[in-house]
């Protein structure tokens, strides 16, 4: 699986069990309330399912830096700003 996010719990003790990485964890969440409940050592009852992504794997998070809009920044004038106004010049 390898993915990040709520699942369905595997072991059907909660509704929802936060995957890191592909693995469960102690996250849970039942109807609506988030709370801390250790894996159980036993194998899955049934197949996690994706319930909701992390915010930040969110296609609409995500914007390229050449974007129209965007402002430029160069980044060598940005250093000479920080040095400057860090050093007392």
């Amino acid at each position: 699986m390898g993915n990040e996010g709520w699942y369905s719990d595997p072991y059907a003790v909660h509704e929802h069990r936060w995957f890191s990485d592909g693995t469960p964890t102690a996250l849970v969440r039942d109807h609506g309330t988030t709370s801390k409940d250790p894996p159980p050592e036993t194998p899955y009852v049934e197949e996690p399912r994706l319930i909701e992504s992390p915010v930040s794997l969110a296609k609409d998070d995500l914007q390229r830096g050449d974007k129209e809009g965007s402002p430029s920044v160069d980044g060598v004038d940005a250093v000479w700003s920080y040095f400057a106004r860090t050093s007392g010049f």
